[in-house]
């Protein structure tokens, strides 16, 4: 048994997901653990969607990180 407590991260799928049906209110950000940013996400509804269309295509290509920088899988 390993001794050290398993942090889970955050998946890409869900975040996929989150992103597309909550991604202009920046839902997917806080899950990343990207609090600040989505934040402005939240008060600028997904820069105009603009920052939304660019974490989707992140998230679809596989290049989106969370917050301690590991690439989601």
């Amino acid at each position: 048994m390993d001794p050290t407590p398993s942090t889970e991260r955050p998946d890409r799928l869900t975040t996929l997901l989150l992103c597309l049906f909550l991604g202009s209110f920046g839902v997917h950000r806080f899950y990343t653990g990207h609090h600040g940013v989505g934040l402005v996400q939240l008060v600028s509804l997904g820069g105009c969607g603009a920052w939304w269309a660019l974490d989707v295509l992140a998230l679809a290509r596989g290049t989106f990180a969370d917050a301690e920088g590991h690439v989601l899988t």
